[in-house]
């Protein structure tokens, strides 16, 4: 049984599989790894530099010859110019993923320059917005996802967006196994992306220790969060959570400061920089300036437990399907596992329907 779908035609990929862009995770040797074994991998430009994307893009190529993605937001520092990169880049760039993303007019030239756009939302309102703006494809996100997410979940959002577009929709939220990938596809989506199972994996360059974290945390360790930047996030309970959870106005003051002189001094941009992307997310998302410093200097945080492997003294976004896995494949052993059940459940059901059907018949 094949898998080919409007994912795999316009990506240019094997199996109808993404792997999501997960800021400090989805680094040059992950998105390899996924795309060397057929899924299509999204690189993390979210909290890149300009330079540092073209170095991250210049190592990718030389790792796979592969399509692959890359996700950025259009209020992080030196945006236009990694617009340009990635316009540059087309030849091997075959998608953009984006959540706060470009305007009409900078989407229309991505598709001039034969880029799909691929913006992850987490409302309907939000999926019509999209394609209204000259959108490729949707990646639809239930609030099983993890880090920033809806209160819908997948089951419920995904066929409303299906009914509701009439662009190819890729489904997310709680996938991570073949029979996800079958039902995402009964569902009529043109395949899946995952995140955190992608994190979960031996390529990701997330820490041993934190990485244990992740395969140690069960259903109850996992909760969403509203303090962190006032906007929904999904987490793995640690102290650092606990302590946010339990801080008052004048806490959450200073945790914006400490996280923005963070991302300061890790990404070279300045104070009015910085000011500039949190006023611009407050415009966008109605967030007030503390908490939109907090939202452009999160990342940070996440950063202490995903890159640093100090995981009670960050953050660790998830989704809740991080509470029932418990091992660490490589992306090659992964896609195949996947793509073999998937098969096998799509096969299993159309075998089981058709005795019957004939029977009718």
């Amino acid at each position: 049984m094949t898998l080919n779908t409007e994912l795999t035609a316009r990506l240019g990929c094997r199996y109808p599989i993404i792997q999501t862009a997960m800021g400090w995770i989805a680094t040059p040797e992950l998105v390899a790894a996924t795309s060397e074994a057929g899924a299509f991998g999204f690189l993390g430009a979210t909290v890149m530099r300009p330079d540092e994307l073209r170095q991250a893009i210049a190592q990718l190529k030389i790792l796979t010859a592969k399509p692959f993605g890359v996700n950025f937001h259009m209020f992080q520092p030196g945006a236009a110019e990694i617009v340009e990169i990635i316009l540059s880049e087309r030849a091997q760039v075959r998608a953009v993923s984006f959540g706060r993303g470009p305007d009409k007019a900078i989407i229309a030239r991505f598709r001039d320059a034969g880029i799909v756009c691929i913006p992850t939302v987490g409302a309907l309102k939000h999926a019509r917005k999209m394609v209204e703006l000259g959108c490729d494809m949707i990646t639809v996100q239930g609030g099983e996802g993890g880090g920033h997410t809806g209160s819908v979940a997948t089951t419920v959002l995904l066929p409303q967006v299906l009914d509701a577009v009439k662009v190819p929709v890729v489904a997310a939220g709680g996938f991570s196994d073949g029979r996800g990938l079958a039902a995402a596809l009964a569902y009529g989506a043109a395949g899946i992306a995952m995140g955190t199972r992608f994190l979960m994996t031996a390529e990701s360059p997330v820490p041993g220790v934190t990485k244990a974290h992740y395969v140690k945390a069960g259903p109850d360790d996992i909760l969403v969060s509203t303090k962190v930047d006032g906007l929904p996030q999904r987490m793995i309970r640690n102290r650092r959570l606990a302590r946010i959870e339990s801080a008052g106005p004048v806490s959450m003051w200073l945790r914006a400061l400490e996280s923005a002189l963070m991302m300061k001094r890790a990404t070279g941009a300045s104070v009015p920089e910085l000011l500039a992307a949190a006023r611009a997310m407050t415009s966008h998302g109605g967030l007030t300036l503390a908490q939109a410093m907090m939202a452009a200097s999160a990342p940070m945080l996440i950063r202490r437990a995903v890159v640093e492997g100090q995981p009670d003294d960050g953050l660790m976004a998830t989704g809740q399907v991080a509470g029932r896995l418990g091992d660490l494949p490589t992306c090659h052993d992964l896609i195949e596992q996947i793509v073999a059940q998937g098969r096998a459940r799509l096969e299993a059901v159309t075998s089981s329907l058709a005795p019957n059907l004939t029977t009718a018949a």
